[in-house]
């Protein structure tokens, strides 16, 4: 059965945040895909430290929850990222927790759907959004995108149940992102994956 792997960013587990997500885990329960949310946002994540030890353990130095949760997302076919927003970005707990996650992994993310989710009340949707998708389109994930930007309004979780258009877009891109995870997996039997080049690193360590 495929999988999807929700976090939220938010410190509020029954939020605006956790009201998008659960829109959304309600659709993939009836497209027979199978989920799991893990809470980030109430802990103490530290940022990446640029130890390297990573490169050579290939798990983060900082035994917390970015190591309980890599097996997870290397099992899982597609991954969904909500986050309330914070002075015009995600919230910086998810991003150091994304940080994080993204770079001590060694496995391949290649064709594994991502999708982005934001909360707010106003203002600075789009660019959280924009932040997080950016984690996605580094790894090799395609990237699910619904009938609007992936984003709902409101102060309060009760807020957010009057959003309708903002609900609407959630269960829209639940149902995209469940048929991209299927049709990749048949296409994946059927022709194979695309191959991922790796060779050329370009840099320019001579000042030139």
């Amino acid at each position: 059965m495929a999988k999807v792997l929700l976090l939220n960013g938010s410190p509020k587990a029954d939020g605006c945040t956790a009201t998008a997500l659960n829109e959304m885990i309600a659709v993939f329960e009836e497209e027979g895909i199978e989920t799991e949310i893990v809470q980030v946002g109430r802990l103490d994540i530290r940022g990446c430290v640029s130890c390297g030890s990573c490169e050579t353990s290939g798990k983060c130095v900082f035994h917390d929850l970015v190591n309980e949760v890599a097996g997870k997302f290397e099992e899982a076919d597609g991954l969904v990222v909500g986050s309330p927003v914070y002075y015009g970005s995600p919230n910086g707990t998810i991003l150091s927790f994304m940080d994080r996650l993204f770079y001590s992994t060694p496995f391949s993310k290649h064709m594994k759907v991502g999708a982005a989710v934001v909360s707010c009340r106003r203002g600075g949707n789009t660019a959280s959004f924009d932040v997080l998708n950016k984690y996605f389109t580094i790894s090799g994930m395609p990237v699910a995108s619904s009938t609007y930007w992936n984003q709902v309004h409101g102060f309060t979780a009760e807020d957010v149940k009057k959003d309708l258009e903002g609900l609407q877009t959630m269960r829209n891109l639940a149902r995209n992102m469940s048929f991209m995870i299927k049709a990749f997996a048949d296409a994946g039997e059927k022709y194979g994956l695309p191959m991922v080049e790796k060779d050329a690193f370009t840099s320019f360590p001579d000042g030139k």
